[in-house]
């Protein structure tokens, strides 16, 4: 089953929840319209379609290899990447003044998860690259800028980040990579950094590698860590490519999934230090570091919709061909494709509604980015900033957690061919198993919304969140449709739960109970907010329908899709609540001697 990108979709969530024409109001984006948008996913839609998608099994069968220090990725990934940067792919969302389109993140949202959807494994490379990217733009000095973006942003070289050592993996205050300064202003590394995705391969001339480490007499902790650039080859002043630095890969892992995707042990100053220049400040690597991992976080959930999607796709397709059985209910005389079965027409709807909950989720959330970067006003850049901040955690964590889900879902559409590797549908949930861990596990995305996004300012943004969900609620109740009526009795419930959760998390209960229902209170708001935009497409298709506007067929799916979602996911959200405000003291009460 070859994939087809929801280009559909993903221009009504553009244009109708996150209001694209909004978004060309600020300044930069006049062109960035509705005719942009279309024109840009298509031309996206064709590349991933037929260019990339093709490889995903090819790299699940024939991952990446090392020998010798070389690392040789998959047959086809190659030319494919040199495709991907010749297209303008990666530099889609940077500035033009160094090569970039310069395109909003509302567009290049729906982008990335075509990509991720085409296949996992080669979208990662550009995904680092993305995230060091971000971080030069917003931390590297106006040299380091010229010498590294045009090449980063065209596609010519890479980028890595260098967090995970052996002996620290998401605590990074165990870090020991060291740097020693030189007489020239450079550093001399020396560590090891494990799980780099795409830390070597054969697919660019040169690999940036964004790594943290420790200036000696540096303060202990996370206070004394600073970020170097270290590349893998040394870059001359007019560009050119100089000497191979002393930073080699020494393996790379075997893994469950993303298989073609190398994850490299790298080995910094083996043979005399590897040469590394500071970005920005001493001992502020970690404030440099997050604007990579926060750009790093969204892009994995739109992996987390991406893989859904495809998983999705995937067993829709299935269920149409595969004839077993009765059905049930008496639907069909005899045996029929087993999608007459009510019980895998619930699944395919489980899967439909997630995945499309969390986009719309995530690309209403891409606009507020754009809003908080580029809007005149300074109380509007800080509203969206804070809207943007809350929903990083929510997409990062809930829409990786669903891909899991929706993934184990499609093998079990399958039946037994399911868990034959041949049929393809496997690799989707191999694939999926490692987006709710790299990047920050869900816990901590979790804390990270518990403690930053909710309790340090007494719920502030959750409670503006749910005033505007009441607003949707209010919009719902003048529609007298029983998909509306629906959609209102549950989110109204699913509200209420929420702001109930928040009151706890924000309010004086004792940390050890908030943090024990973190992963609760995290699920619970990614499950309203999602739930939120659903129900604002369903007003939008019920009036669009009501006028006879738009395609019917797409927008009665719409309508039925978001009524699934109140009634089957939104319906959840008490019983989260329920986990979170009363279940925190059961989460401790086992002694540890016991496990």
């Amino acid at each position: 089953m070859t994939y087809r990108a929801p280009v559909k979709d993903m221009l009504f969530c553009m244009k109708e929840l996150a209001g694209l024409e909004q978004v060309t109001q600020l300044p930069g984006f006049e062109d960035a319209g509705i005719e942009t948008a279309q024109a840009v996913l298509e031309e996206c839609a064709r590349f991933n379609e037929g260019v990339v998608a093709p490889l995903n099994v090819d790299g699940d069968k024939y991952p990446s290899s090392f020998e010798n220090g070389v690392v040789t990725t998959t047959p086809g990934f190659k030319q494919a990447f040199r495709q991907f940067g010749e297209g303008g792919w990666q530099g889609l969302q940077h500035p033009a003044e160094f090569g970039g389109q310069g395109l909003p993140k509302t567009i290049g949202a729906a982008c990335i998860e075509m990509l991720n959807s085409a296949s996992l494994s080669f979208a990662l490379c550009p995904l680092l690259t993305d995230g060091a990217i971000e971080a030069l733009l917003t931390a590297g000095s106006p040299e380091q800028q010229a010498l590294y973006l045009p090449k980063m942003i065209s596609g010519e070289w890479t980028g890595t980040m260098n967090l995970t050592e052996p002996q620290a993996g998401s605590d990074l205050a165990m870090v020991r990579t060291r740097a020693e300064p030189q007489p020239d202003g450079s550093y001399k590394l020396f560590g090891t950094k494990i799980f780099i995705t795409y830390g070597e391969h054969d697919m660019a001339a040169n690999i940036v590698h964004l790594v943290l480490a420790r200036v000696s007499g540096a303060p202990e902790g996370v206070k004394g860590i600073s970020l170097f650039i270290v590349p893998k080859f040394m870059v001359n002043a007019d560009g050119s490519l100089g000497a191979r630095n002393d930073a080699h890969c020494v393996s790379i892992e075997h893994k469950l999934g993303i298989k073609a995707s190398p994850t490299a042990v790298l080995q910094f100053g083996d043979h005399g230090g590897a040469i590394g220049t500071l970005v920005g400040a001493e001992n502020r690597g970690l404030e440099y570091m997050f604007i990579m991992m926060n750009a790093a976080r969204y892009a994995v959930g739109m992996q987390g919709i991406a893989v859904a999607e495809r998983a999705y796709q995937k067993a829709a397709a299935f269920a149409k061909e595969r004839v077993q059985s009765r059905p049930v209910d008496g639907s069909m005389p005899g045996s029929a494709a087993i999608i007459h079965h009510p019980d895998v027409k619930r699944m395919l709807m489980t899967m439909r509604a997630y995945t499309e909950g969390c986009r719309a989720m995530a690309i209403t959330a891409a606009a507020a980015f754009d809003a908080s970067h580029h809007h005149a006003d300074a109380e509007v850049r800080q509203q969206n900033q804070a809207f943007y901040e809350f929903m990083v955690p929510l997409i990062k964590g809930y829409s990786t957690e669903m891909s899991v889900e929706v993934a184990s879902l499609g093998i079990q559409v399958h039946g037994g061919m399911g868990f034959i590797e041949e049929t393809g549908a496997a690799q989707y949930l191999r694939d999926a198993r490692i987006l709710p861990i790299y990047e920050g596990t869900t816990a901590i995305q979790a804390n990270d919304l518990v403690g930053r996004k909710t309790a340090r300012d007494g719920g502030r943004t959750p409670k503006a969140i749910a005033l505007q969900i009441a607003a949707t609620e209010r919009e719902l109740a003048a529609h007298d449709s029983a998909a509306a009526r629906s959609m209102h009795k549950r989110l109204g419930a699913a509200r209420v739960a929420f702001e109930q959760a928040v009151d706890y998390i924000a309010g004086d209960a004792s940390a050890n109970h908030k943090y024990a229902g973190s992963v609760p209170y995290l699920m619970l708001a990614g499950n309203v907010v999602a739930g939120w935009q659903m129900a604002r497409a369903l007003i939008v298709a019920e009036r669009q329908l009501a006028r006879g506007e738009g395609d019917a067929a797409f927008l009665n799916a719409k309508v039925s899709t978001a009524r699934f979602y109140a009634e089957h996911l939104l319906s959840k959200a008490p019983g989260l609540r329920d986990s979170i405000v009363e279940g925190g003291e059961s989460v401790g009460a086992l002694a540890i001697d016991a496990f």
